[in-house]
């Protein structure tokens, strides 16, 4: 399972049945889980914690220092979740003491070529990076989210559950839950009802959702206008709680 030409710290954990391809490199304080699966030239360092069914393609650059000119060699992590695929030359860094120390990546999340995923992001579960796509540091990435080929996303953005960023976007400011954007500067284009629908949301739902974004975008309300009568829409299935509390911390404003 561990091709002879892999070399893994001594420091390093690996759990029974981890497939490590050739000339894999392996630091100290790493650990990965059951089911793995590094294809050849994977390289990882520590301190980054890996769990179950994660797929890495080969050149992949996992938990590398990050790319922050105050960084000091402190020992700040990568935390990655279960059943995530990472395709040929995907980076992903560790995070910084100036934030949460930690870039945290969920589960079932698909990952493309050439994709950078920076210090101190949060991304959910769910999520697809098209290639190329590119996070600055401390961005979050809600579940759901799906951000097309090329999309480049500023320092300290959001974007929203079941979101759409389409090819070539240029994100900074957040995007909130539902909303397709798209160009450079991203605008909003309208709700992602594709994808809604393909995740089971029902007709009365999407109705719900397109009525909220008529009040965030189509009736020329100010924000604290067009969240308070957002909060005024009810249904039993609570689905417009993750936008409201999206709009309530959209500290860098959102897309508009």
């Amino acid at each position: 399972m561990i091709h002879p030409t892999a070399i893994i710290d001594s420091n390093a954990k690996l759990a029974e049945g981890v497939q490590v391809g050739a000339y894999c490199v392996i630091g100290a304080d790493v650990e990965i889980d059951q089911g793995c699966i590094l294809e050849p030239h994977v390289v990882i360092s520590g301190p980054t914690k890996i769990g179950k069914n994660n797929h890495f393609y080969p050149f992949c650059s996992v938990g590398a220092a990050p790319q922050d000119k105050k960084y000091r060699d402190e020992p700040t992590g990568l935390v990655i979740g279960n059943g995530n695929t990472f395709r040929e030359n995907v980076t992903l860094n560790r995070g910084t003491v100036q934030d949460r120390g930690e870039t945290t990546i969920g589960d079932d999340n698909w990952v493309m070529a050439g994709v950078h995923i920076a210090h101190d992001c949060v991304v959910g579960n769910h999520t697809i990076f098209a290639n190329a796509t590119a996070l600055a540091g401390h961005v979050i990435v809600e579940d759901y989210a799906i951000l097309g080929g090329y999309t480049l996303v500023h320092q300290f953005c959001s974007i929203g559950a079941h979101s759409f960023c389409g090819m070539g976007s240029v994100v900074n400011q957040d995007v909130p839950n539902f909303v397709v954007v798209s160009g450079n500067l991203a605008r909003p284009r309208g709700v992602n009802l594709e994808g809604l629908k393909r995740r089971g949301f029902t007709s009365e739902q999407l109705a719900l959702v397109k009525k909220a974004y008529r009040s965030l975008y189509r009736k020329g309300l100010r924000l604290e206008q067009a969240l308070a009568e957002i909060k005024s829409f009810q249904d039993d299935k609570s689905t417009l709680n993750g936008i409201i509390h999206f709009l309530q911390n959209a500290d860098r404003g959102i897309v508009r």
